[in-house]
């Protein structure tokens, strides 16, 4: 019997070994090859309207359709689920992800990106804020100071093109 288990044993440990995945050998990537890319739907590079133009629409009609440019701020430490990006106003704006379909990369902080979707002036309550300003890493210190709505433009993006560094 002792034979018996020692000889299933080896077997099983054999068969284990066999049927497991081979380690492939890793490719050095840079932080550009695994950021650089199309998020969500396709985004081309023509009828983009610049950042001053987008925040003038959006504040004499509420919204706004189409694409800009711009520089990725701030990303979701959590998930990657949303963006931000300075305006030219000295305000920020965040861009969540139309449906929450797709996300970007946690680290691409910096890069130059192209949005595609809808800007709107909302009013973001206490509660989404202090959700948003976890998801950043920011201190409870940081979280209680937020205690009223903020009127702000915000995107949502149906596409995102996180374009290479220069």
């Amino acid at each position: 019997m002792n034979r018996f288990l020692s000889v299933f044993a080896i077997s099983s440990i054999s068969i284990a070994f066999a049927c497991s995945t081979p380690v492939k050998e890793k490719t050095e990537l840079t932080t550009q090859d695994k950021i650089a890319g199309v998020y969500g739907a396709d985004v081309s590079e023509n009828n983009i309207t610049n950042a001053s133009q987008m925040v003038s629409i959006v504040e004499e009609q509420g919204t706004f359709e189409g694409k800009i440019i711009g520089e990725i701020d701030e990303v979701c430490s959590s998930k990657g689920c949303w963006l931000t990006m300075d305006l030219p106003n000295g305000k920020s704006m965040r861009v969540t992800f139309k449906d929450y379909e797709f996300f970007v990369p946690k680290n691409s902080q910096g890069f130059p990106v192209i949005l595609d979707g809808v800007a709107t002036l909302t009013e973001t309550d206490v509660e989404t804020q202090r959700h948003y300003a976890k998801d950043a890493g920011k201190s409870a210190d940081e979280i209680a100071k937020i205690t009223e709505p903020k009127r702000e433009i915000t995107f949502e993006a149906k596409g995102v093109k996180i374009k290479d560094k220069a």
